[in-house]
């Protein structure tokens, strides 16, 4: 159980002034930052901490006015010898408390000087043997933390967890006097280091688990496509074939199912959207793609490949308001112009987007909203708001706990399928908390051979004649500029100013950015008669250029890694031997470096983990950054697992829901 014990009103008012929504939540944000052990030290040990019983003999001051010191001559009433305790910027209130004769037990930074002990600034102890934990909160007293901590943190609110990680947060909040000279000297062990990682993990893997609402699929979908699939004029590969088996599992059920696919660039994943759109069929699929240049060749793409009697639309900025040809279609393609379109598809079976490291939480759940019932009360997949789960639990203390089932709505929803070839940090620590479903194409059609090289001024002449060669061999080859324009503050020649250049050099030299209204007849007409494309990261998806064989990305540190594998992905896609230039002034950049070092679109999104961090995993509205205090999702694997495998023996699931409309083609 995450939620509180039963708690009076005071309490329950000192935790909402602290904005903690459950144990966990107290744990994790309040932890004790140090501790003060009045147990008698049976040892003198120079440098350390120390609890002495003395008897003051004699005090005199050491100079004048604010700078005046006191010097106090005592006996250490258990060792038998002197010591001499010194106070700097002493108050008159120190000499009532140091009279000569007074026999009292003291605390502080014990020191040797010449065969002679020290203590400075001490602290007179009213109360031996005793551990006080000091906590970082501002909002309350130190003692109301105290008292706090000894009505949450028992072994009975602690029993949900695993029993050694239990103990080990126990004893964090109610030290002994050994964990606190640990402490003291070297700070959390590794054994409570490790239960606190699991704590933050559980409790982040648990409210994702309710994140994951159990809603009833608008349809189930069972069409045969095998026909299909034979009429494909290529041969899918393994990886193809395993993921369009898991979407057809994932239709097939009442549930409606969240799958992620991710495919290296070039792993054909078009075509697992078209099976999944066929599978779907004759229910309606949406499929968002992040710009018009992509839309518009799945578009081609899709009237190429499948069947006739598949009704394929395309919605773009350009498209007026919807014709009921549109709402009629089994396949609507379109950009995020589809999130600003006023219409409701009542047959909507299947929502996918593409590239889906382009798009935010927020513009998927729009899309997914397409197909909803009673949209109004539908509760946001996304939308959790940690603070609620406090009201939640004092209203009812069962709510959170780890017995009650997973969220389940009777309101349908459509399937979800994204796509990506780099998933952002954020999706992968979804993954690795298992969030979301996960079909990996690791094949692809053909071997990608890529070389990656990091250059800077010094290799540019070398580059030239790279180009140079390349282009006598009939291929091509593309220059990513960071910016249009001339910036006053970017150290880098933009895309117009570098533009002469190349044209004085070459020929078959074509330009486009964003801005350009004609960029697709552009690199169209590059396609056909080009030999140096001039772009800048528009290119990065949903263009195909089989010729091309080098790509050139001025200022790459400017860039995620997400966005220069894409962009790296534009060469070699028909097994041509590729090259990826990397023009930086910062060449010793790490990330460039191990960026450099591997192909692979997981590793590049394992990477981008490392250097982002996970970002928001409850509301969606952070990509990247650090979310953990303790936790780090790329490197703490085992603690993950653990916490995994804890969460699936103690979680309940959800019953199936009901009222499922079921279609057989």
């Amino acid at each position: 159980m995450l939620h509180f014990p039963p708690l009076d009103k005071p309490a329950l008012a000192q935790l909402q002034k602290l904005k903690v929504s459950d144990i966990l939540d107290f744990i994790i944000h309040y932890l004790p930052k140090s501790y003060t052990d009045t147990t008698p030290s049976t040892t003198l040990t120079p440098h350390t901490n120390a609890v002495l019983r003395v008897k003051i003999h004699s005090l005199d001051t050491l100079g004048f006015g604010k700078n005046a010191r006191l010097r106090i001559h005592a006996w250490l009433c258990d060792f038998k010898q002197d010591i001499e305790l010194l106070i700097f910027h002493a108050k008159p209130f120190h000499k009532a408390i140091f009279t000569p004769d007074k026999e009292l037990y003291i605390m502080g930074k014990l020191e040797l000087y010449q065969g002679r002990f020290s203590l400075i600034q001490p602290k007179m102890i009213t109360e031996i043997n005793t551990i006080t934990p000091h906590f970082k909160s501002t909002l309350l007293k130190n003692q109301t933390m105290i008292q706090l901590t000894q009505i949450l943190i028992t072994q009975e609110n602690l029993a949900f967890l695993p029993s050694h990680i239990a103990q080990d947060i126990y004893e964090i909040f109610h030290p002994n006097a050994e964990f606190v000279a640990l402490h003291q000297a070297n700070g959390l062990s590794p054994k409570h280091l490790y239960a606190l990682k699991f704590v933050e993990i559980y409790r982040y893997l648990f409210l994702l688990s309710r994140k994951k609402i159990q809603a009833p699929s608008r349809f189930i979908c069972d069409n045969d496509i095998d026909s299909f699939l034979h009429s494909l004029p290529f041969t899918l590969t393994q990886g193809q074939q395993n993921a369009i088996k898991d979407i057809r599992q994932d239709l097939q059920s009442p549930i409606a199912s969240r799958r992620l696919i991710m495919g290296d660039v070039g792993c054909g994943k078009s075509v697992v959207i078209f099976s999944a759109v066929m599978c779907a069929y004759p229910h309606t699929s949406v499929l968002m793609a992040p710009t018009t240049i992509l839309a518009t060749q799945l578009y081609e793409e899709a009237k190429r490949l499948l069947p006739p009697f598949v009704k394929i639309h395309l919605i773009t900025s350009k498209t007026p308001n919807l014709s009921q040809e549109a709402k009629d279609s089994h396949f609507i393609i379109g950009t995020q112009a589809l999130l600003y379109r006023d219409f409701r598809l009542e047959n909507l079976a299947l929502v996918m987007s593409d590239e889906q490291h382009r798009f935010g939480t927020k513009e998927r759940h729009i899309l997914e909203k397409i197909g909803q019932e009673n949209l109004d009360s539908t509760p946001n997949l996304f939308d959790f708001s940690p603070q609620n789960t406090l009201t939640d639990s004092m209203a009812d203390t069962n709510k959170l706990d780890s017995k009650t089932p997973l969220e389940s709505t009777n309101k349908t929803r459509p399937h979800t399928l994204q796509f990506s070839a780099t998933p952002i940090p954020r999706t992968l620590a979804m993954i690795n908390s298992q969030f979301i479903n996960l079909s990996v194409i690791k094949d692809l059609p053909f071997k990608k051979d890529i070389t990656t090289r990091i250059i800077d001024k010094s290799g540019f002449k070398a580059l030239l004649t790279h180009l140079k060669e390349e282009i006598a061999k009939g291929n091509q080859a593309i220059i990513v500029y960071p910016l249009v324009e001339e910036s006053q503050t970017l150290d880098y020649l933009s895309l117009t100013e570098g533009q002469g250049f190349w044209q004085r050099h070459f020929e078959g030299v074509y330009c486009t950015s964003g801005k350009d209204k004609n960029k697709q007849d552009v690199i169209d007409e590059f396609a056909l008669k080009g030999s140096l494309l001039l772009a800048t990261t528009l290119i990065e998806v949903g263009i195909s250029l089989p010729k091309v064989s080098t790509i050139v990305i001025v200022a790459p540190e400017r860039l995620g890694l997400a966005t220069l594998h894409q962009l790296r992905g534009r060469v070699s896609r028909n097994g041509l031997k590729g090259y990826c230039y990397l023009y930086t002034h910062k060449s010793d950049n790490p990330r460039l470096q191990a960026f450099a070092q591997t192909l692979s679109g997981f590793d590049i999104a394992e990477l981008d983990l490392q250097y982002r961090s996970s970002g928001d995993l409850l509301s969606g509205t952070r990509q990247s950054g650090n979310e953990f205090e303790f936790i780090d999702i790329s490197q703490d694997s085992q603690v993950i697992e653990e916490a995994k495998a804890f969460l699936s023996d103690n979680v309940s699931l959800p019953t199936t829901p009901k009222n499922r409309q079921q279609s057989n083609i």
